[in-house]
């Protein structure tokens, strides 16, 4: 569907736009693999992580992650002005070791380094923002980063069901960065459980921990360049944001497809 004045036109995309989201859909796809050797390794489903934990953190779970995220987006938007963005291969690096450091002591530890860990995560988040060339300074765009953390967590595996959150709009209209933390806590803090309960393992520790936040930075770094290409590619293009989402359900729902006739 493009776009003409005040008029929309059903039709095929033209060949850079494809090509386009087919990347784009490769990049999700990746995404959606980089947990499976952190499952292998821990020996269970990502489903029977959280029954790890203790009931006490199981219950302080929303609370842990709304604060982790509040100081992340407040530290993130300050380290603007002092540090420069890096690559995307040095902060994995950085959060793998910041996972091995936080697997070494098991769960307190870990608990202690999930707020730095979600603010790297979060600055490699706007990080990517700023590459595809929107400025993270921007409130809208600052809601966007952290709209990125709305998509499953590397250990769940969804076949491409779960992409709500590409096509998900934040109204700003009376919205603020705190109300956009409080309704992504619950859904982020399930995630964040199974990385503490990871690196919760009794004898893996420090390598659980390791291998556990290069799962996640790889994984959210992917979906920032998701999100944000695709926000780019419909100001770039003669096709609307929402039809672009679209067409991408669409090819990443046939990708899936493909994968599942393969497998034995």
């Amino acid at each position: 569907m493009t776009k003409a004045g005040d008029m929309t036109v059903s039709g095929p995309l033209d060949e850079a736009t494809s090509r386009a989201l087919d990347d784009l859909v490769r990049r999700h796809r990746a995404a959606e693999g980089v947990g499976m050797q952190v499952i292998t390794m821990l020996g269970g489903r990502a489903e029977t992580l959280l029954r790890r934990l203790p009931a006490e953190v199981r219950l302080n779970l929303e609370g842990a992650t709304r604060r982790a995220l509040e100081i992340a987006a407040d530290a993130a938007a300050r380290s603007r002005s002092r540090v420069p963005d890096t690559s995307d291969w040095l902060n994995t690096a950085l959060t793998t070791a910041m996972g091995a450091v936080g697997g070494m002591g098991g769960l307190p530890t870990a608990m202690a380094e999930l707020p730095v860990t979600t603010t790297v995560l979060l600055r490699a988040i706007q990080g990517i923002a700023s590459e595809h060339g929107f400025d993270p300074a921007d409130p809208a765009v600052r809601m966007d980063c952290l709209q990125v953390f709305a998509a499953s967590g590397p250990l769940e595996r969804d076949d491409g069901a779960d992409v709500a959150f590409l096509a998900a709009r934040v109204s700003l209209t009376g919205a603020s960065i705190s109300g956009l933390i409080t309704r992504l806590a619950p859904r982020l803090g399930a995630v964040l459980g199974q990385k503490l309960a990871a690196q919760a393992v009794p004898v893996l520790g420090a390598a659980a921990g390791a291998a556990i936040n290069w799962s996640f930075t790889s994984y959210y770094q992917e979906m920032a360049h998701v999100y944000f290409g695709l926000k780019r590619l419909a100001i770039e293009s003669d096709y609307d944001h929402a039809t672009l989402v679209e067409e991408f359900r669409m090819r990443l729902g046939e990708a899936s497809d493909g994968l599942q006739a393969q497998r034995p």
